[in-house]
C-alpha cells in the first residue's frame, strides 16, 4: 500500500513539474518556403466520350480514348490519379490505375477547384505527378486553381480531346496545352 502511495505522490509531482515548464515554440515554415506545397506535375483531362445518362459509363470511342490516354501517359511516373466519383471519370483513368498500378483518390467537381486541392493536401500528394480526370465545367476552374492560364474559357460539350499539362512550381505554373 505504501508503495502506491509513494509511486501515486511521484506521478503527481513528475505532472506538475512537467506543467511548470516553457514548452518550445513550434517552427513554422511559410507557404513561400515550402518547397513542395502546391507544387507537381498535373496532367488533367475531361473524361472520355460518354454513353447517355447521369452516371454512364464510357461508349466505345471513350474506351479507346482512354486506351489512347493510358498510351501517352504510361511512361510518365504517375503516382496518383484523381477522379470524381462518376463512372465515366474513374474508366477513362482505369486502364492507367490497372496496368501501371496507380492508386486513384475521388475528388468531388466543382468549380473553384477546392475539392481537388484539399485531396491532394490530404493525400500529401503535392510535388507529385497526377492525372485528373474532370467533366467539360470544372477543368478550366482546376487548371485556374493550380495558378495557370487556360488558352480557352470553357471545353464544350462534344470536346473530349484535351490534355492539358501544368508544371507548377513555387513561384509559377507553365501550362502545356494537347490534344489527343
Amino acid at each position: 500500500m505504501m508503495r502506491k502511495m509513494i509511486a501515486g505522490m511521484m506521478l503527481v509531482g513528475v505532472m506538475a513539474a512537467c506543467g511548470q515548464s516553457k514548452k518550445p515554440e513550434r517552427a513554422t515554415t511559410p507557404v513561400a518556403e515550402d518547397s513542395t506545397f502546391l507544387t507537381g506535375t498535373f496532367f488533367l483531362v475531361r473524361h472520355a466520350e460518354k454513353n447517355p445518362g447521369r452516371d454512364s459509363t464510357l461508349t466505345t470511342e471513350g474506351r479507346q480514348r482512354a486506351g489512347k490516354l493510358y498510351r501517352i501517359l504510361k511512361d510518365s511516373a504517375i503516382s496518383r490519379i484523381y477522379t470524381t466519383p462518376f463512372k465515366r471519370t474513374v474508366e477513362t483513368g482505369d486502364s492507367l490505375r490497372i496496368l501501371g498500378k496507380v492508386d486513384t483518390a475521388f475528388y468531388q467537381p466543382d468549380s473553384t477547384g477546392e475539392s481537388l486541392l484539399y485531396e491532394i493536401s490530404r493525400r500529401g500528394d503535392w510535388g507529385k505527378r497526377i492525372l485528373v480526370v474532370g467533366h467539360s465545367n470544372t477543368l478550366i476552374p482546376l487548371i485556374k486553381s493550380l495558378n495557370a492560364k487556360p488558352k480557352m474559357d470553357s471545353i464544350s460539350e462534344k470536346d473530349y480531346g484535351n490534355l492539358f499539362i501544368i508544371h507548377k512550381g513555387v513561384q509559377k505554373a507553365e501550362l502545356v496545352e494537347k490534344r489527343y
